[in-house]
């Protein structure tokens, strides 16, 4: 699992929290378990990522709104050079090198895949 994808699981939550409990076997049919992943899809689309990472403790502490090294703090990810150059190159930029100028690209860039795979952003913040 990539870095982004620990950023995405930590405001949509990982694969485990989502996935319900086994059924007794029998007990729910194909078709019933087909429309509950439907809608935890759809669910999972309309998530507000400005409302989850507000809620996350700490986040008034944070200038996550701007700052790839306090969003990254605030999903309990490092925020190491390494890791945001290794982030970096998960968005398509291998001439990464920590500077102000790559930091707000990166932070904009990771908002924006955030937003590009069904989360809410508000404009102000892509």
């Amino acid at each position: 699992m990539g870095i982004f994808s620990s950023i995405k699981n930590a405001i949509w939550g990982s694969e485990e929290e989502k996935t319900p409990e086994k059924p007794q076997e029998g007990a729910v049919t194909a078709a019933v378990a087909a429309a509950a992943a439907a809608a935890g899809a759809a669910a999972q689309s309309s998530v507000d990522v400005e409302a989850v990472l507000d809620a996350k403790p700490g986040a008034d502490a944070l200038n996550w709104r701007t700052s790839i090294v306090d969003l990254m703090k605030l999903v309990g990810l490092d925020p190491s050079f390494d890791n945001r150059k290794e982030l970096a190159g998960e968005m398509g930029r291998a001439d990464y090198g920590g500077s102000a100028e790559d930091n707000i690209w990166l932070h904009k860039k990771v908002l924006q895949e955030l937003s590009a795979n069904g989360g809410k952003v508000p404009a102000d913040l892509l």
